[in-house]
């Protein structure tokens, strides 16, 4: 699911709690201040990891800090499009 909402992405993810057993995420410009994804994602006790395209570090100091990380299992970042496939390989491994 893609959603630029994050009242819909929170609800998605409350969803799916009991339904998958794995939640790949690119919480994007939300990583840096989404306490309400952050806390789905804590609440929901679904193996999550955390991916993005470009290496967060290497941004501004404020697009650093990452609010979802301290809840996923991991986090794959600097990939470009290979960010999603080599987050996927490591969610289903941890399955």
């Amino acid at each position: 699911v893609q959603s630029n909402h994050e009242g819909e992405i929170v609800e998605l993810i409350a969803k799916s709690k009991n339904k998958y057993d794995g939640l790949l995420i690119n919480p994007a410009a939300y990583t840096h201040t989404s306490v309400a994804i952050r806390d789905a994602v804590a609440g929901s006790g679904i193996i999550t990891v955390e991916v993005h395209l470009s290496n967060i570090y290497s941004r501004e100091e404020f697009r650093q800090k990452s609010l979802i990380s301290p809840v996923a299992k991991g986090t794959i970042l600097g990939f470009g499009a290979k960010s999603y496939t080599l987050g996927l390989e490591a969610l289903i491994g941890l399955i």
